[in-house]
């Protein structure tokens, strides 16, 4: 089966989600280790669920946290891309990036890859002005690419959807702006 890209990256290819993609989708978000810095797993219904929601994403929006494949392989390996955030706070509704992988995708510069390209196409593509990320302060590594990409830390704030949870409810805010964000910094294809 040929795969639609809406953008690549060197290594990458980003594009909209596909009925089987549910079952790897379902594997990621099972993973203990890949959700450690969220509240639990998910569920294979909540993994049907959060693809559809990002299938009318990307038809309403023109964006959503996009499937990801390696191009060498043509293997899904989780998503990267934006989503809008309207939870109830002092920056929100703003648009978010963020990235879920396989556990054996981590530690090959996949997450900054996939994100400074997302970073891109948000800015010359989509004309966003601003991209925000957010991760809970114990959560050093998407803290790391967030640097990576270019992004500088805001502020600490406590998430309202995580208020009961006493581990993972201080987040750091990120931002960058359009203006900010230099796109030879990026590997485009």
């Amino acid at each position: 089966m040929t795969k639609e890209y809406i953008f690549k990256s060197k290594r990458l290819g980003f594009r909209n989600w596909l009925t089987i993609d549910v079952e790897i989708m379902d594997e990621i978000n099972s993973d203990e280790e890949v959700m450690e810095f969220f509240p639990s797993i998910k569920s294979k219904q909540e993994t049907s669920e959060f693809i559809e929601r990002m299938q009318n994403q990307l038809q309403e929006k023109g964006f959503c946290y996009y499937a990801v494949d390696k191009l060498e392989t043509s293997e899904f390996i989780g998503f990267i891309g934006l989503s809008e955030q309207t939870f109830t706070s002092d920056f929100t509704p703003a648009i978010d990036i963020g990235w879920r992988l396989k556990r054996d995708e981590w530690n090959k510069g996949y997450a900054t890859e996939g994100a400074k390209r997302c970073l891109d196409y948000a800015f010359s593509q989509l004309k966003l002005e601003k991209v925000i990320a957010i991760t809970p302060i114990v959560n050093l590594k998407s803290e790391q690419v967030m640097k990576k990409i270019g992004m500088k830390k805001v502020k600490n704030f406590n998430h309202p959807t995580l208020a009961d949870n006493e581990r993972l409810r201080e987040c750091s805010l990120y931002e960058i702006n359009s203006y900010e964000f230099n796109p030879l910094n990026t590997l485009v294809e």
